[in-house]
């Protein structure tokens, strides 16, 4: 009997020898957490930048079903009282009807025949949905705020005024040679630089005309 539990003691004094101690595994534990804000902005700074490039490309998307939808009926999807250049979106009005024509979705009047020019996600569910069209039937860039839209409604083939109007033309010269141009706020959700100037420089931005 003796030599069974000697032999047991034995087996288990080897078991303990091959574990982990408290402190091996509370420095294990330490690397494990370092290492993982060593990475984490690395994977933060790739997810950004994979927003501001679906973000340009929703903008572009954007751009070219208006300017089609142009080609199509030789007029923007605009109500027949705008004679100036109109904004949409935070900086105007709502642009739930823009979308709604270029859609083909929900109560239309100038799209007449039917074309869908553009068919972004839908979330029908939430007010501001990241990168789909919300139940407030506008499109939102991966950030969760509503694209800004301008159209050349007096048709003089310019916005007049550039929405970054920089000294230095980082956002482009004013007058801007476009009968549409689309921009988002960015990850700050904030025009320009948050907490500081309107400006394009330095901001996290996204504009189509660049």
């Amino acid at each position: 009997m003796d030599t069974n539990r000697h032999e047991s003691c034995s087996r288990f004094s080897r078991l303990r020898d091959k574990g982990f101690t408290l402190l091996e595994l509370m420095v294990v534990i330490a690397i494990i957490v370092v290492l993982a804000g060593l990475l984490f902005p690395a994977v933060q700074s790739i997810l950004d930048r994979a927003k501001k490039v679906q973000a340009k490309n929703d903008l572009t998307q954007i751009v070219t079903a208006v300017n089609a939808f142009y080609t199509e009926y030789g007029r923007y999807p605009l109500d027949s009282s705008v004679t100036t250049d109109k904004k949409y979106g935070p900086e105007g009005d709502s642009s739930s009807a823009i979308f709604s024509e270029l859609r083909n979705a929900g109560s239309v009047t100038i799209n007449t025949r039917q074309i869908v020019f553009m068919s972004p996600p839908e979330d029908p569910s939430q007010p501001s949905p990241k990168g789909k069209i919300g139940s407030d039937g506008q499109f939102h860039d991966p950030w969760g705020t509503a694209y800004n839209v301008e159209i050349d409604g007096d048709y003089t083939n310019a916005i007049e005024t550039n929405p970054y109007p920089d000294g230095d033309g980082s956002a482009g010269a004013t007058p801007l040679r476009l009968g549409v141009i689309a921009w988002s706020y960015g990850k700050d959700q904030a025009k320009g630089t948050k907490g500081g100037s309107s400006n394009f420089k330095n901001s996290d931005d996204v504009i189509s005309w660049q």
